[in-house]
């Protein structure tokens, strides 16, 4: 992805803070690519870059891996991975990783968060050199290993890197399990055994352990109109986040205990600045602070600027106060509530028909706001996560610092990949 600007010109547009005049940030974007058909994603390059300097900011010096699951498209991670303070790529798919590796501008270090069990992807990096040199998997079971083994022996293989997946979730007494169900290795002893496990095992070589604590990065803390219910979470994460930086120290020294690692992965935009104040961690993982998705607005300790937003196009009005949108059903995962929906922004003064929300093929939207628009014209939203949005369509549209639309750049889908 080139820039019409210098990164230092791109910056001190970024200090200007265009969003913070929603109505008329959200119009520029909209005279920027009036042109181009809808649905249309824009990528703000000032707000992308205000974003990314703010992570490091709140990094403070500790190295950002990119969670690519928040991105979806290569011009970006390559545009971010050129930035002071960031290193290596946290993919979320093995065949993604892959990818992103192959050739002689691949990413040089591509860690999967997940497990895999996709037998091709791991015939391939297994009878791969280069990409087992480059490409890290994770695990956080031995059957893991074994599959790998039944896929190609170790004395026909390259060796492989691992990660151990150590979970972060807390077993409070009183509330029970906090956080995502992700890895059985919970306990400090269990990350030791499976080390020494791996250790014993021909053909792999642990170098990594990585620990992401869900229930603080990737909940908000301060819900909009929930003053009561924002107070207990701070809270519950303090609580969790305490009980986790010892659990998650004395791992780690168990763990090393066995083997030299690499990196110690841990965090998300939304914990930033913990996860990095502690020892036991060498890199943060952040992706979706990057775009600013609108899942960031309800959080104390920082904000975000929204440099990515969506146009759907008016195709129908049902009434003189509602306008239908074509499409907008791009919810995103986690548990089915409002703020997975996403949020119209501009015009401003615009809300769901509460029995229907956002549909795959329509969105009828409501409100005074809607009595102005007529067929043709164009509502801009917000995605409630970041890189789901980037598996609809097949470009997006950078806008200048200078408010003017650039050559569109592929996502995934738009190179003809699609891992999940």
């Amino acid at each position: 992805m080139s820039f019409d600007l210098t990164e230092e010109e791109l910056l001190a547009a970024a200090t200007r803070e265009a969003w913070l005049d929603p109505d008329r940030y959200w119009r520029s974007i909209h005279d920027a690519v009036r042109e181009h058909s809808g649905p249309v994603v824009a990528l703000s390059l000032p707000a992308l870059t205000r974003n990314a300097h703010d992570l490091t900011r709140r990094a403070g010096g500790i190295p950002i891996r990119v969670a690519s699951k928040s991105v979806r498209s290569r011009a970006v991670l390559d545009a971010v991975l050129g930035l002071p303070g960031y290193r290596g790529v946290l993919a979320y798919s093995l065949p993604e990783a892959l990818w992103l590796a192959q050739g002689e501008t691949g990413v040089d270090d591509v860690v999967v968060a997940y497990p895999s069990v996709d037998r091709a992807a791991l015939a391939r990096l297994a009878t791969s050199e280069d990409l087992a040199a480059r490409v890290t998997v994770m695990i956080d079971d031995p059957r893991q290993l074994d599959l790998i083994d039944e896929v190609v022996r170790p004395h026909n293989r390259a060796r492989l890197r691992v990660c151990i997946d150590l979970d972060c979730s807390w077993k409070s007494p009183l509330l029970g399990h906090i956080g995502v169900h992700r890895s059985p290795v919970h306990d400090p002893e269990q990350a030791e055994w499976l080390a020494a496990h791996i250790a014993g095992r021909a053909g792999f070589t642990l170098v990594g352990v990585m620990a992401y604590e869900a229930q603080i990065a990737g909940v908000a803390d301060r819900p909009a109109g929930k003053p009561a219910a924002g107070a207990l979470m701070r809270a519950v994460q303090r609580a969790s986040g305490s009980e986790l930086a010892e659990r998650r120290a004395e791992a780690i020294a168990r763990v090393r205990g066995v083997t030299e690692l690499e990196f110690v992965n841990g965090g998300g935009t939304g914990s930033v600045e913990r996860t990095a104040a502690e020892a036991a961690v060498t890199e943060v993982a952040a992706g979706s602070g990057l775009y600013g998705p609108h899942i960031f607005d309800r959080y104390e300790a920082f904000d975000v600027a929204p440099a990515v937003g969506f146009g759907l196009d008016v195709v129908r009005k049902s009434s003189p106060d509602r306008a239908t949108l074509f499409g907008g059903g791009w919810i995103a995962s986690g548990p089915t509530a409002p703020d997975r929906s996403p949020l119209p922004v501009w015009p401003a003064g615009l809300s769901y028909e509460p029995r229907e929300g956002a549909g795959e093929v329509q969105t009828p939207l409501r409100g005074a706001a809607a009595r102005s628009l007529e067929v043709g014209d164009r509502v801009w939203l917000r995605h409630a996560k970041a890189g789901e949005i980037m598996e609809h369509v097949t470009h997006i549209v950078p806008i200048s610092a200078a408010d003017q639309a650039l050559e569109p750049i592929t996502t995934y889908r738009g190179e003809g990949q699609c891992f999940l």
